[in-house]
């Protein structure tokens, strides 16, 4: 198949999912071609992948670039020039609003497009009042549309009253590339006196709770000496930073910002943490999984789905430090420093979330779309 693929090319979890998808899609022969602004952080870009930018011009007319617009005239110059089979939208807003407009303006060429919804397009942004209808009208227009979780898809329905099916496919780790890695010297860079590791990675926005990360990490320090690596930028990475220096943490605390190879990293943790206030998925959770990393995730969202309390890791309520700093404390001091929940945890991303096994639901899924638009056209 031909498959354009449409994502925020930032740091968040949606924008990393595209591209990972794009690429096991092109490994697996298919033609992939990324529309955006700019190239997605992760993308590795091989004989299969094309990369086309959306470029936005400024005029003293509007105040804001019209995006939207410039985005939905590229979708179907690609459409055309790469004889695109269909679209693939990650993030509601305003992707699927573009994808619809290029669709139109296609006709009577048939370009089907689905939507895949992530989290925060639809329990944030799209939530919101100026947002909602058109964030319905372009699920319901939409060729196909999928959800990460049953907890986005429940949320979804609830929000917008979606009356049209949504297919939930989770998201993946590729599990050849995500594993344990003993590397000493990437170990002693950090932690020469053999501490235990601890980690986060993240997008640093409010509700991923970067300062909860160094409130728990303190209070495993009042324990027992160790590290924290800290991977990701964003809105609070300045609070952060403001932090480690008022708690007098800059000779533990290593921020390494983005990071495109983090499966690297995440193989030398111990212990990762994401204290998040919501996550529809955990994204980061299954990756440092993959690598045999327990993790210390809250109950709030679709988490609990990848997480096993007391089985490969610990839930907490949102915010709860103590908890979470108690549950750290009690998996870096056991004799194996959690080495045998880490292995369950691995075990556990294997089982369900391989890349192997969901991006055949992908194709699945786009072959039923396509199907549909050939018998809608008849």
């Amino acid at each position: 198949m031909k498959i354009g693929i449409t994502c925020y090319p930032t740091y968040g979890g949606s924008g990393v999912v595209a591209t990972e998808l794009g690429m096991e899609l092109a490994a697996r022969g298919h033609d992939v071609h990324f529309i955006s602004y700019a190239p997605p952080v992760r993308l590795t870009a091989n004989d299969r992948i094309t990369f086309h930018e959306v470029e936005v011009s400024n005029y003293p007319l509007f105040d804001h670039a019209p995006y939207t617009l410039t985005l939905s005239v590229k979708m179907l110059e690609v459409a055309e020039s790469a004889r695109l089979d269909l679209l693939h939208v990650h993030y509601a807003i305003p992707h699927s609003v573009s994808a619809l407009l290029a669709r139109s303006m296609a006709a009577p060429r048939r370009l089907p497009f689905i939507t895949t919804l992530h989290g925060t397009d639809i329990t944030l942004v799209g939530n919101d009042r100026s947002f909602l209808p058109i964030t319905r009208f372009s699920i319901e227009q939409s060729d196909g549309v999928t959800c990460i979780s049953n907890y986005l898809k429940k949320k979804t329905i609830e929000v917008f009253d979606i009356k049209r099916p949504i297919e939930v496919i989770p998201n993946f780790v590729n599990c050849d590339v995500y594993c344990r890695k003993d590397d000493p010297a990437l170990r002693a860079q950090w932690a020469p006196n053999g501490e235990p590791i601890l980690m986060h990675l993240s997008n640093f926005r409010p509700v991923k709770r970067v300062p909860d990360v160094l409130e728990i990490f303190d209070l495993v320090r009042s324990k027992m000496p160790a590290k924290l690596v800290l991977m990701g930028d964003g809105p609070d990475r300045g609070a952060v930073e403001w932090a480690i220096r008022r708690k007098g943490l800059t000779k533990d605390v290593f921020l390494l910002g983005k990071q495109d190879r983090v499966y690297e990293k995440l193989g030398v943790a111990d212990l990762f943490l994401l204290p998040s206030d919501l996550e529809a998925f955990g994204l980061a959770a299954l990756e440092a999984m993959a690598c045999e990393v327990p993790v210390i995730g809250t109950t709030a969202g679709g988490m609990p789905d990848v997480v096993e309390h007391g089985v490969d890791g610990y839930l907490v309520e949102p915010r709860d430090v103590a908890s979470a700093g108690r549950f750290a404390v009690e998996i870096l001091s056991r004799a194996d420093r959690g080495r045998e929940m880490g292995r369950r945890a691995r075990e556990d991303a294997r089982r369900r979330f391989c890349a192997e096994d969901v991006i055949p639901h992908y194709e699945a899924y786009y072959r039923r779309v396509l199907e549909a638009a050939v018998s809608a056209c008849a």
